[in-house]
């Protein structure tokens, strides 16, 4: 479903008469990939045939059946002009909004514009604005504003893969689950490379078929090499206001650090968290480590008894997953947990530790490893 987003709303416009409106209106629907070349001419023979002018200072341009298949695909924009434009047959418009449809996809967007027009205080309103926000809201009401999405759900963590199409079609269909973006956004995103931004961290976004703005992000469980670059983490954002940049700063802020490696470890609601808080140097430290098993029967319960009493020396939380078993993460101080996770010899495990002690624990980690864990590995 077609959506009014903040970013296909120009504001402050100046234009000399109606066919020069409908000019800069047709152009920013070229730009943004919605029409090829000819569509305006459509738009300005359609005027010429009849008015577009739909009262209370409101314009709707659009083009004639025979220019539709120049439409690559529907969108909308709208043109304020706080000065007005001389429509003809003495109206003057203020907003304009440019429409080129393919199908049928606008209709719900225009059965609201057109279900304003019934709101006695619209000419005041339509005066009164000062933002996008109080365009979209005079249209889609202000109930109607969509709220930012971006929650542990939109996050996936230990992921299996080794290209990043993979990841580009998973959190792409995240945000489709979410309802934040729509077919076009997918072929877009997955056509498209994403950007590397340094430290295992990749972006990517679409310059269509953003619905709502909201965040995905996929984790890989063992990063890999692309032109010899690494993947560790892919960010796909859905944006159509500023509500994500307070994300992305805290990113920017991450990579200029050199603290995007908090990102690679912990689980969805440490990302969260990180991405999220105002305080960067509030981040518990958090570390990772792998380690291989190399006692003869694995980590049953006399090893795993000594590995959980080195653990629980220290003040942080752990969290362990055998990389050569299933996908289960076992929280390192229990030692049932650990010993379900079915840890035979040669397997390899990955500590994951957040805390002040993290560092220390993993070292203690690693030296009663090393040892056997009580028992005699002939390594």
């Amino acid at each position: 479903m077609l959506q009014l987003t903040l970013n296909s709303i120009t504001l402050g416009a100046q234009a000399l008469d109606k066919e020069d409106a409908i000019r800069q209106v047709a152009a920013t629907l070229h730009k943004a990939g919605n029409i090829s070349d000819g569509y305006v001419d459509g738009m300005l023979v359609r005027e010429k045939q009849i008015s577009t002018y739909i009262g209370n200072g409101i314009a709707i341009p659009h083009g004639t059946v025979e220019t539709r298949d120049l439409v690559l695909e529907t969108g909308i924009q709208v043109f304020q002009f706080p000065n007005g434009v001389c429509w003809g047959e003495k109206n003057t418009a203020y907003i304009v909004i440019g429409i080129a449809a393919k199908s049928d996809e606008h209709l719900n967007l225009l059965t609201q514009i057109t279900h304003a027009l019934s709101d006695v205080n619209l000419s005041k309103k339509i005066k009164a604005i000062q933002t996008a926000e109080d365009v979209r809201n005079l249209f889609v009401g202000e109930t109607s504003a969509l709220s930012f999405k971006f929650d542990a759900s939109l996050i996936a963590t230990e992921v299996r893969a080794h290209n990043i199409i993979t990841l580009q079609a998973l959190n792409a269909g995240m945000l489709k689950q979410a309802n934040a973006i729509d077919d076009s956004f997918v072929t877009r995103v997955i056509i498209n490379p994403p950007i590397n931004l340094g430290q295992g961290i990749w972006l990517n976004e679409s310059s269509c078929g953003n619905l709502v703005s909201a965040i995905a992000i996929s984790r890989v469980m063992v990063p890999f090499r692309i032109q010899n670059q690494t993947v560790s983490l892919l960010i796909s954002i859905s944006i159509t206001d500023d509500q994500p940049l307070a994300v992305l700063n805290h990113l920017s802020h991450l990579l200029v650090e050199n603290k995007a490696h908090t990102l690679l470890n912990g689980n969805a609601t440490t990302i969260l968290n990180i991405l999220t808080n105002d305080r960067l140097e509030s981040i518990e430290p958090t570390v990772i480590e792998e380690f291989t098993i190399h006692n003869e029967h694995g980590l049953h319960a006399r090893p795993g008894t000594v590995l959980i009493n080195v653990i629980k020396r220290f003040n942080c939380e752990v969290n362990v997953m055998n990389l050569d078993g299933s996908d289960k993460i076992a929280n390192g101080r229990s030692l049932m947990k650990m010993v379900a996770l079915g840890v035979k010899k040669g397997h390899r495990l990955r500590f994951t530790a957040r805390g002040q002690e993290a560092q220390k624990m993993l070292a203690a980690v690693r030296e009663a490893i090393l040892s056997g864990l009580g028992e005699d590995t002939h390594e």
